[in-house]
C-alpha cells in the first residue's frame, strides 16, 4: 500500500517557526515530525511514500532525501509553484504517484504511536477515518462514530486524528484544485460510505507553538 503524508501547509500559527521551517520538519524529542512518520512507515511495510510540498517545499526534499536511508522510496509531489493545493487537492494531485487503490494518509503536523495498517481492506467504502478523543482545542469534535459507520452529527462526535484510509474512487473524478477534504467526505458521508474507528492511544495536533513545546515535554 502506498501512503502519503500531506506537508504542504503553510503553518501559520507555528510562526516564526515556520518562516524559515515547513512545518513537518519541526523537531519533537530532537526528531523532525515527518521522520517520526516515515520511520515508523518503514518499520510496518510500507515502500512507497508520496509527500506532497509547497511552503518552503524545497527544504524537505534536501533534509529527506529519496529515503534509501529508510529503506523506502520518497517521492515528491510539488505544489509549490501553485501555492499549496490543502488537503484534498494535494491528493489529487498526487493521485498519478500513489500505486495502490487503497492509500494511507497522514497529516504531516501530528505525532501518534498509532500503528499504521499497510493492508487496510475498505471493502465498498471509500474512506476509513481514525478518530481520536476531543483534545482542549477542539472540544467539539469533528464527526460522529456510530457500529463504525462516519457521520456528519450525533450527540457525541470525536475529533478526526488526520489518519485515514482511502480509495482513489473517492478522487478520481475531482478537478486538481485547492479543496479541502472534510466537505468531500461529508458529501459521501450521506451514502454511508465513510467507515471509522476511535483510536483510544497518543497522539498530539502539533497546530501551534505552545502545542510543539508541550509535546516536546511529553514523554512519547
Amino acid at each position: 500500500m502506498t501512503a502519503m503524508i500531506l506537508a504542504a501547509g503553510r503553518g501559520e500559527r507555528m510562526r516564526p517557526l515556520t518562516d524559515v521551517l515547513p512545518k513537518p520538519l519541526l523537531k519533537v524529542h530532537n526528531k523532525p515530525l515527518i521522520v517520526w512518520h516515515i520511520e515508523k512507515l518503514a518499520f510496518l511495510g510500507f515502500s512507497d511514500i508520496v509527500i506532497n510540498i509547497a511552503h518552503l517545499g524545497y527544504k524537505i526534499p534536501e533534509a529527506l532525501g529519496d529515503g534509501s536511508r529508510w529503506g523506502v522510496s520518497l517521492i515528491y509531489s510539488d505544489e509549490q509553484i501553485c501555492g499549496g493545493l490543502e488537503s484534498a487537492g494535494g491528493i489529487v494531485k498526487a493521485l498519478p504517484l500513489i500505486k495502490s487503490e487503497t492509500f494511507l494518509v497522514v497529516n504531516g503536523d501530528i505525532w501518534s504511536d498509532y500503528e499504521f495498517k499497510n493492508s487496510f481492506d475498505l471493502g465498498e467504502d471509500l474512506a476509513h477515518l481514525i478518530l481520536v478523543k476531543n483534545p482542549e482545542h477542539n472540544q467539539n469534535g469533528d464527526f460522529a462514530l456510530l457500529e463504525n459507520r462516519i457521520l456528519n452529527d450525533a450527540k457525541e462526535k470525536f475529533t478526526f486524528s488526520g489518519i485515514g484510509y482511502y480509495s482513489k474512487k473517492l478522487f478520481n473524478d475531482l478537478e486538481c484544485v485547492k479543496a479541502p477534504l472534510a466537505p468531500l467526505l461529508r458529501l459521501v458521508m450521506q451514502d454511508k460510505r465513510v467507515g471509522g474507528s476511535f483510536y483510544a492511544g497518543r497522539w498530539h495536533d502539533i497546530g501551534t507553538v505552545q502545542r510543539l513545546e508541550e509535546a516536546n515535554i511529553t514523554s512519547l
